[in-house]
């Protein structure tokens, strides 16, 4: 019973790191249409910054998450401006394959700014341990627990009652229709992206505290783009309880069927869920998938 409360936790915690960058995966989708595959190489470049932060200007766990967050902010308004708005009207497939052009010159620049070994973001927080019942949990992964759940009440919130909410929701639904109606979709969309860079920069840090920046970071993107399709791509809040499912799920799989199985346990969710629902379980049913 201990085993499996421990499986249980730990799948948590690990989930909630998915489920944050699924909501950023979620946002730009919600915006834009566009799946932006490099949301895990975002994360893991604003893990690097702090690592940097903490290494040579100070380890003041206020003073590194605000520079990294936002480093995060403007590394997103860059992309937008930069690399995603000149393909504004070009075909989604071209768009999308930009993304992953991106995701790749993100990963690859990790050997060249910093460098391929594992380095440990000691903030003197996050690493010790605590009881929860019979199971010690570390207070970084409790800690990110409460953080998803304090973004998907904030999200449901802003999405419901904030203008800029609104105006991403009638962005979302009718980019021409909300243009006359004196909207401006850029903008909309630069802050979609510097929303969704910070929110993925949130889940490195959580990450790098909690266990440790390596290059091999960016693999929790490709981790949590499977909750994002369970929860419903343009299901902001279904996102992030997608991404506690996946985790848990990974979990149970790697702790009762071998390790092996870790690794497919989500993606095979996700075979089975789609097979039913093919909006996953939070989207709507009229949404087009790229």
């Amino acid at each position: 019973m201990r085993f499996l409360a421990e499986i249980l936790l730990s799948g948590l915690a690990i989930g909630a790191i998915y489920g944050i960058i699924a909501i950023g995966f979620a946002v730009i989708y919600k915006t834009t249409g566009l799946v932006n595959f490099a949301q895990g190489e975002i994360a893991m470049i604003v893990a690097y910054i702090a690592w940097t932060i903490s290494t040579t200007l100070s380890g003041n766990v206020f003073v590194v998450t605000g520079g990294a967050l936002v480093a995060a902010v403007l590394l997103g308004l860059v992309i937008e401006r930069v690399v995603m708005r000149p393909m504004l009207g070009e075909p989604v497939f071209s768009t999308v394959m930009v993304t992953i052009a991106l995701a790749v010159i993100l990963r690859s620049s990790i050997n060249f700014i910093w460098d391929a070994y594992p380095q440990a973001l000691n903030l003197g927080v996050g690493r010790d341990i605590v009881r929860v019942g019979a199971v010690g949990m570390r207070t970084g992964q409790i800690a990110v627990i409460v953080m998803l759940l304090a973004l998907l009440a904030g999200f449901w919130l802003f999405f419901r009652y904030s203008r800029y909410g609104i105006a991403m929701r009638a962005v979302a639904g009718d980019d021409r229709t909300a243009l006359l109606m004196g909207i401006s979709t850029g903008r909309v969309h630069a802050v979609a992206w510097a929303a969704s860079a910070a929110i993925s920069g949130i889940a490195g840090i959580f990450f790098a505290i909690t266990y440790d920046v390596s290059p091999a970071m960016y693999e929790i993107g490709l981790k949590s783009f499977p909750a994002t399709i369970l929860g419903g791509l343009d299901a902001v809040i279904g996102s992030g309880f997608g991404g506690l499912l996946i985790g848990v799920a990974e979990n149970l799989a790697g702790g009762y069927l071998g390790s092996g199985t870790k690794e497919i346990a989500g993606f095979a969710m996700i075979i089975v869920i789609l097979m039913v629902r093919p909006f996953g379980l939070f989207g709507q049913r009229d949404i087009e998938r790229v």
